[in-house]
């Protein structure tokens, strides 16, 4: 399903060359802020709603990639878009992909803010809060964010 709103948007399910039906005809990002605060790092995350996949679940905020968007751009857009305007200049820190098929990847990026944001602003999230690395392992996850979470917090926490 094409998204006539946005030219080039990549909002739709597609059927990847594994067999499975996946969100983001030209792939998808989501980003996982993080703030460094006296008593050690911060990040973001997000309570996606009963209408998103997972809904109830926490993660981090992200999205289809739109045509010739790359991860980074994508997941920013997203976060903007879920969380609201992303504070200061954000600088990317690294990166997690996973991809199961040739032609579909979701690529988390971590990436560095000077300062706590965010709140809820659309119908994809309940809740905006920014976790300690040992909170997020106490939250109910997202299946997606749960797999990739031990490589993200050791970006965060390097």
């Amino acid at each position: 399903m094409f998204d006539e709103r946005r030219p080039g948007s990549g909002d739709g399910f597609m059927r990847c060359s594994d067999g499975h039906v996946r969100w983001g005809i030209y792939g998808a990002a989501g980003v996982v802020f993080v703030v460094r605060e006296d008593a050690g790092p911060r990040v973001m995350l997000q309570k996606r709603s009963k209408m998103a996949h997972e809904g109830g679940t926490w993660s981090c905020a992200g999205g289809a990639l739109d045509q010739g968007e790359v991860p980074l751009e994508g997941a920013l857009r997203e976060a903007s878009e879920e969380v609201g305007d992303i504070a200061g200049t954000p600088r990317l820190i690294g990166e997690v992909v996973f991809q199961p098929a040739t032609d579909w990847a979701y690529t988390t990026v971590v990436v560095e803010v000077d300062e706590r944001f965010g709140s809820s602003i659309n119908f994809e999230t309940d809740a905006v809060d920014w976790c300690t690395p040992a909170e997020v392992e106490a939250l109910p996850l997202h299946a997606g964010f749960a797999a990739a979470w031990p490589q993200l917090k050791a970006i965060v926490t390097a």
